[in-house]
């Protein structure tokens, strides 16, 4: 493939729902190695967007392709095994499960085992798991999940639930990692380490992200480019900075120039880890 080539391309994607028009004629690339964030006001069609990539919905028209392979066709249960994850908005996690449990489930994409050697746990499925719990691990120590890797998910704190999310949708070993809104909820100590992860995913995991935000602070911190959308359609497109100071963003739903000081950008964003 073509280091030139966008990930992911949509070209006039349309979807209407009855009489709704929610998103009309939206076309943007997204490029290896960047983190994309899809910012606007609700009903806006953010989420539409990202549920036609994860191909809850069906474009009405337009295109949507993924390494050059077209996905309007491709089937829900193939998404992930393309290399396509997603976190969303409201938790989805297995609450009585543990956190390493949940892990697992999110490699399970990439088990080639079968029934029967499942049910005698096979030396092939014995591989396999192994394989499964190596990742699992790495994504752990990764995100700094030791201390809760045998806690049930019900158990946990909200801002920590948030973060097994994403570790599950790591464990797929993603090459575009779809988050709806990963700082809904968190404070603002959690937003940051949220900030965090989300670089840290980029720099250091080479996985591409495609991010629906409300907070600008973070879109401001973490996002390379910036698509503003409004009723469906697109406002803009360019960097944080960019969009930010365009006016017809500015009109539809960020009110005056002086509202938006707020939004200038961050002194370059630098994070201490240790390991």
């Amino acid at each position: 493939m073509n280091s030139t080539t966008p990930l992911l391309s949509a070209r006039e994607l349309q979807v209407r729902f009855g009489g709704v028009l929610a998103v009309n004629n939206v076309s943007f690339d997204v490029q290896r190695g960047e983190v994309f964030t899809l910012i606007g006001p609700n009903g806006a069609g953010k989420t539409t967007v990202f549920n036609l990539i994860s191909r809850i919905y069906t474009p009405t028209a337009g295109t949507l392709q993924f390494e050059g392979q077209h996905l309007n066709t491709v089937p829900p249960h193939r998404i992930a095994e393309l290399g396509i994850a997603r976190t969303f908005q409201n938790i989805e996690l297995f609450e009585f499960a543990t956190v390493l449990q949940n892990m697992l489930i999110g490699g399970h994409v990439h088990r080639k085992t079968g029934f029967v050697s499942e049910l005698f746990f096979t030396g092939a499925a014995r591989k396999a798991e192994v394989q499964a719990r190596e990742d699992a691990e790495r994504v752990i120590e990764f995100l700094d999940l030791q201390r809760y890797r045998d806690t049930l998910v019900a158990g946990l704190p909200y801002g920590v639930r948030k973060v097994v999310e994403l570790a599950r949708a790591l464990c797929t070993r993603p090459k575009l990692l779809l988050l709806d809104e990963p700082s809904s909820g968190l404070n603002v100590e959690e937003t940051d380490g949220m900030a965090f992860w989300i670089q840290d995913i980029k720099n250091v995991l080479g996985i591409t992200v495609l991010m629906v935000e409300h907070d600008m602070t973070l879109v401001s911190k973490v996002s390379d480019r910036v698509l503003a959308m409004n009723q469906g359609e697109t406002l803009a497109l360019g960097t944080p900075r960019e969009v930010q100071s365009d006016p017809s963003v500015i009109e539809a739903y960020l009110g005056s120039a002086e509202d938006m000081s707020f939004l200038r950008r961050p002194e370059p964003f630098v994070r201490e880890r240790s390991r």
